[in-house]
């Protein structure tokens, strides 16, 4: 007869034999997938690696890219604007003092005069002012002397716009006479009541009229009110154009994006066939487009530029009075 301490020590053996035989394979298994993940890992960490060094190689090419655009910028831009003014209109508070400046600059490498700086505030696209800035520019003794606002319009951005476009433009002589300068006084007049309104400020000691306009934008508008905003920023756009001889707007990628100033101009196929827009000013090429989009638009010719989609890399550069042989 098998004594019961017998069968006790045979089951404890085959329990120990079960859980031995786990532990050893549960090892072996372990050492196989350990040995699969760090050579897996090792791979990425190859992989991120090359990742990096191609990243710092086609950084390298597009800092030498921007450096030698901003290198010959002022070359390639010389004489493009001589004798031409350009007024400023900053659309937003994302673009920035240094970004103001650089365009500036190459305007003036241009043989451009930028004849004064004006920035919107979010209020002059705000649909909750439109009230109030209707009820100001129809209003008594807002309008300078010679200065009309289009009958027909009830919307208060084609009013506004129409209203900022005559004193910030230069019009044309009708039937090639001499230009229609607003007066100064006028100007100053429009954009005081304006910026009482808090709809915009004056950036410059001075603001005068000026031939040509660059309206510069950054990023792109969200909300319920988005499109609204968008459609009161391109009647200004599109009168500035209208009223002178000729309006760039530009911007950078953002705003080239839904909800973007530049991209809501190149959906509309009236506002894109007007108005230049530029979607990289943000690099040194983009500000070169910029100035040489605003010789165009002196000729007639308006046109996409940048790296957006349908856009060309640059506007054409136009042969300048005394340059070559």
């Amino acid at each position: 007869m098998i004594d019961f301490r017998y069968h006790l020590v045979s089951l404890i053996a085959v329990f120990l034999a079960i859980a031995l035989g786990v532990v050893i394979g549960t090892t072996a298994l372990n050492g196989g997938l350990l040995d699969n993940l760090q050579t897996q890992v090792s791979g990425l960490q190859e992989d991120k690696r090359g990742l990096e060094d191609t990243n710092q190689g086609l950084q390298a090419q597009l800092d030498a890219t921007g450096g030698f655009a901003e290198e010959v910028g002022p070359a390639l831009v010389a004489g493009t604007l001589a004798g031409r003014s350009v007024v400023l209109v900053i659309g937003n508070e994302d673009v920035s003092a240094p970004a103001v400046d650089e365009i500036t600059a190459l305007l003036g490498d241009a043989g451009a005069t930028v004849t004064g700086t004006v920035r919107l505030t979010p209020a002059y696209s705000d649909p909750a002012t439109g009230s109030s800035l209707q009820a100001y520019v129809t209003g008594p003794g807002a309008l300078p002397p010679g200065v009309t606002l289009p009958e027909e319009a009830g919307d208060t951005g084609v009013l506004v716009g129409s209203l900022l476009a005559q004193v910030l433009m230069i019009g044309p002589g009708t039937d090639g006479g001499a230009p229609v300068v607003p007066p100064t006084t006028s100007t100053s007049q429009v954009l005081a009541g304006l910026s009482a309104l808090g709809v915009l400020s004056q950036e410059s000691a001075s603001v005068t009229a000026a031939d040509h306009a660059v309206f510069l934008t950054s990023g792109s508008l969200t909300g319920d009110d988005a499109a609204e905003r968008n459609a009161t920023l391109v009647e200004l756009v599109t009168a500035l154009d209208e009223q002178g001889s000729g309006a760039v707007v530009s911007g950078d990628a953002g705003a080239a994006a839904d909800g973007g100033l530049v991209g809501t101009i190149r959906a509309d196929p009236t506002a894109s066939a007007a108005v230049s827009t530029v979607d990289n000013a943000n690099a040194p090429e983009g500000r070169i487009s910029t100035v040489l989009a605003l010789s165009a638009e002196g000729e007639g010719t308006s046109g996409k530029y940048g790296t957006g989609e349908d856009a060309q890399p640059v506007p054409p550069i136009p042969a300048v009075a005394g340059a070559g042989g």
